[in-house]
């Protein structure tokens, strides 16, 4: 069951039966229940998928949504007007256009040049300011970089060849991408917090329940509940509702992740928050 995406499910059939002309077929069904009278009135279930035909009006249709906790929702979904053909643009010169290519090897490297310039020799009708916005922003950019630059389809095909070949070219640059990335940390403040959080860490994680129990020790001396009970929610501890509580648990909850962060290697070169 798609729970609180059933009704939605059945707006979008409905939406491509109308799109399709087709009313589709009624799943699952072998024969209809003998507790409705099928002869009377205008309902029937479909068998089998059956045309729905272009009138003089747009199609429209209800969908229907009930719960069992007592949800009555109706929905009336009409076919869209036809849309009007879309103009195309004369095809504007891209003037200087860089094509961006990248690899995890500089091999891996010219061998996807080389298969980029393979099809676009191919496949001429492809505008180079297109091929440009796509090699740019729907590509997964690797450490091995090379940009070829150039005003024409011809020279951007020429620098693709020399990346191919391994050798320079007028507009064709290449590098290797800085491995000098550095992580922070960013403690969320107050709001983040909800009961029971971090409980399947403490059981799970020797490192971060220790440090957990560190904070926990800590805060003793300045407080008259339980860390470890606030945060496992157990009967009577304080609530994550006051302040003076959700601060120090929230501290104690990023303190101790960034230790279980820390032990597997991942070492923050600034925390914030």
């Amino acid at each position: 069951h798609t729970q609180a995406a059933a009704g939605v499910a059945g707006v979008i059939k409905m939406v491509l039966a109308m799109r399709h002309g087709v009313l589709p077929q009624t799943l699952h069904i072998d024969e209809p229940s003998t507790h409705v009278d099928w002869s009377a009135g205008a309902v029937e279930l479909l068998t089998e998928a059956v045309p729905w035909p272009e009138v003089e009006r747009p199609r429209r249709a209800g969908v229907s949504s009930f719960g069992v906790s007592g949800t009555n929702a109706h929905v009336v979904v009409e076919q869209a007007p036809v849309a009007a053909e879309a103009t195309v643009p004369a095809e504007v010169p891209a003037g200087v256009v860089p094509w961006v290519v990248s690899g995890r090897t500089d091999a891996a490297l010219r061998a996807q040049a080389e298969r980029l310039r393979a099809h676009l020799e191919e496949h001429t009708e492809e505008s180079i300011a297109d091929i440009g916005f796509s090699l740019a922003t729907a590509r997964t950019v690797f450490e091995r970089r090379a940009v070829v630059v150039a005003g024409d389809r011809d020279g951007l095909l020429d620098g693709l060849g020399a990346l191919a070949e391994g050798r320079g070219a007028a507009g064709l640059i290449q590098g290797v991408a800085g491995t000098d990335a550095r992580v922070a940390l960013v403690f969320p403040g107050q709001g983040s917090q909800w009961v029971g959080m971090a409980a399947g860490l403490l059981d799970a994680s020797p490192v971060f329940a220790e440090r957990i129990h560190e904070c926990a020790t800590a805060l003793s001396a300045y407080t008259d509940w339980s860390l470890v009970d606030v945060l496992r929610g157990a009967d009577g501890a304080a609530s994550l509702e006051r302040v003076d509580v959700v601060q120090p648990a929230l501290f104690a909850v990023m303190v101790s992740l960034a230790e279980l962060w820390r032990s597997y290697g991942v070492e923050p070169a600034a925390v914030i928050g």
